[in-house]
């Protein structure tokens, strides 16, 4: 594939290079490069098809008038070039407050973002290596789904990845079960690189989108946050791949920085999708944006925040660490707030490998709609195919694995449902009664028989003499070597 081996080939061109140190800032690099190469091929194709079409970029900087000609500049030009005119123009961009303009998509991508190299001719060499990808050319595009994927497979090096990437199949599994529709409003509020809002696009144009305006629709009802600069760059990057005009609802922001009772009606949403960051915690001040709910966890705001944001019959996808579901004080507050304003209708629980490599830790999919109590709360426990002890890197889950699941769902109104060696239902009273633990097993698995605790006991003493032993004769056999 051209694009998997452009994108090893520019990677390894850029080790070369002093000033880029590790995967993180490789890929920010790589990242706002190809953004503007992307951009730039978009604009050309919409000039063509659209009268009073102007690129947000201003003509000196766009990619084909700086970047296309293989024998343009390098070295130190190609550096002051870089450093002192393209970056301090794309920053400091006018943008005007009408939606759609394209501008604040380039400002808010230049941001933060930073030109790592130090030599001038190793970049000009990265600048020809990415001008052998077309982006116009659709098969190309298709296989830059490849590019992203590789990313993120590089993230896991660099720093805490884990906090923005979800498995694609968790992500399309999720986006399954809540089926969105054109039309309805769907937001992410902590978005990562967009893995949820690429799996929702992909969902309703399979399903649903069959006209331009319904596709129009379907992206006016795309809403989402991340507050780190990388994963923001690349999900913005990510979303002008997949044909999005208009990627400026993708904000370079902390929802989390807005006082809870200041987000209004006029902002809630039909769906929300995410996987909020696992065991962060956000900074001093934070915590009194939500004073019934007074916790820095970033997890348990997003959470409230979930709650809150959802219009009446609204329904919501959340990945949840095992914490949330036992966890005490604040975190049984919550969970009780959300019983009672939410019918928490599912929870599938995912065994600790799913996240391998970027975590080790234990996880669910709560899947709630916003407007009637909880009654009763059904648990699917998906296990690891047999023949295979854990996921990992090389063998991750796939859609497929969570198949069994989808097929004993029961469709949009969870029609059928019943108990099985997977799944269980609780009842609302039993969970209050547990003092809103969730945190629980599957009662039909059987536990299994580690044998007599006094006979354990026995065969781990005599295992023990036995190891003493054995040293002993290993200290008497070297005391004798080195006597001679």
């Amino acid at each position: 594939m051209i694009v998997r081996t452009t994108v090893k080939s520019i990677q390894d061109i850029m080790r070369q290079d002093v000033g880029v140190d590790g995967d993180a800032q490789r890929i920010s690099q790589l990242t706002w490069l190809f953004f503007l190469k992307i951009i730039d091929d978009q604009d050309q194709e919409l000039e063509i098809t659209r009268d009073d079409y102007h690129s947000p970029i201003p003509e000196r900087f766009q990619w084909r008038n700086w970047a296309a000609d293989p024998e343009g500049i390098t070295g130190q030009a190609m550096l002051d070039f870089v450093n002192d005119e393209l970056f301090p123009a794309l920053k400091g961009l006018q943008v005007s407050a009408k939606p759609g303009d394209r501008r604040r998509v380039v400002r808010d991508v230049f941001e933060d973002a930073y030109n790592y190299m130090k030599s001038g001719q190793l970049l000009r060499q990265v600048v020809n290596k990415i001008n052998q990808v077309d982006f116009n050319n659709l098969d190309e595009r298709r296989h830059f789904g490849e590019f992203y994927e590789q990313l993120l497979n590089d993230l896991q090096s660099a720093g805490n990845a884990g906090e923005y990437y979800t498995p694609r199949a968790v992500t399309s599994f999720m986006v399954q079960m809540i089926d969105p529709h054109p039309g309805e409003t769907l937001f992410d509020p902590a978005c990562g690189t967009g893995g949820f809002l690429t799996c929702a696009i992909r969902h309703m144009e399979e399903k649903y989108v069959r006209t331009p305006g319904q596709r129009e629709t379907m992206q006016a009802g795309l809403h989402a946050v991340e507050k780190k600069q990388l994963p923001h760059m690349l999900c913005v990057t990510n979303m002008l791949l997949h044909g999005i005009e208009d990627p400026s609802f993708v904000r370079h922001d902390n929802t989390l920085a807005r006082p809870l009772i200041s987000w209004g009606k006029d902002e809630r949403v039909d769906i929300v999708l995410t996987n909020p960051p696992f065991g962060g915690r956000e900074e001093d001040g934070i915590e009194n944006n939500f004073p019934t709910f007074k916790t820095r966890e970033t997890a348990d705001l997003f959470l409230a925040l979930i709650i809150r944001l959802l219009k009446p019959g609204g329904r919501a996808a959340v990945v949840l660490p095992d914490g949330s579901l036992f966890g005490e004080g604040v975190k049984t507050r919550l969970k009780e707030h959300l019983m009672e304003e939410c019918n928490l209708h599912t929870i599938v629980r995912l065994p600790n490998s799913v996240f391998r490599p970027y975590a080790s830790i234990g996880t669910n999919l709560l899947f709630f709609e916003k407007g009637a109590p909880t009654q009763d709360i059904w648990f699917w426990e998906h296990q690891v195919p047999e023949g295979q002890k854990a996921y990992s890197m090389t063998r991750p889950i796939r859609l497929e694995h969570l198949s069994d699941c989808a097929a004993w769902w029961g469709g949009p109104r969870r029609e059928g449902r019943v108990e099985t060696e997977r799944a269980w239902k609780v009842s609302a009273e039993e969970v209050k009664a547990r003092g809103y633990n969730l945190d629980i097993k599957n009662p039909h698995t059987v536990a299994e028989d580690h044998g007599d605790p006094e006979t354990l006991l026995q065969d781990l003493t005599a295992a023990e003499a036995e190891v003493a032993a054995l040293r002993d004769q290993l200290k008497a056999i070297l005391s004798e070597a080195l006597a001679r």
